[in-house]
């Protein structure tokens, strides 16, 4: 999975703070990383910890985002596989963003009124 995300071992002990050797010796089975680091690992690869240590087959047990921003903010976003920039992706965020820009303000005091309410 670090492999197809593109990240080194290096890049992955400095995510977690600690010796690449270390590290090496995690994905080797030779170690057993705490189960904190192997959260974080889980995380920074966008998978389960199930799977990471090979529980599940299933890399992407996650539920996918619905929140359009978050999607967008994804830096492997593709369409049918072809990779999509930032760059690229700037006028679909610009237009979501004039698309709900009126109603977000509505929604943001909703929130608040709700908020109140339920401390009441």
């Amino acid at each position: 999975m670090r492999k197809k995300r593109g990240y080194t071992l290096q890049d992955m002990a400095d995510h977690l703070g600690i010796a690449r050797s270390t590290y090496a010796g995690y994905e080797s089975n030779y170690r057993q990383p705490p189960l904190e680091m192997l959260h974080d690992a889980a995380e920074k690869l966008k998978t389960s910890a199930d799977y990471l240590i090979g529980l599940t087959d299933n890399p992407y047990p996650k539920e996918p985002t619905k929140n359009a921003r978050e999607l967008l903010a994804d830096k492997e976003l593709h369409w049918d596989g072809v990779p999509l920039s930032d760059e690229e992706l700037k006028p679909i965020r610009d237009l979501l963003e004039l698309v709900v820009k009126e109603r977000l303000p509505q929604k943001i005091k909703e929130k608040k009124e709700k908020g109140e309410s339920e401390k009441a």
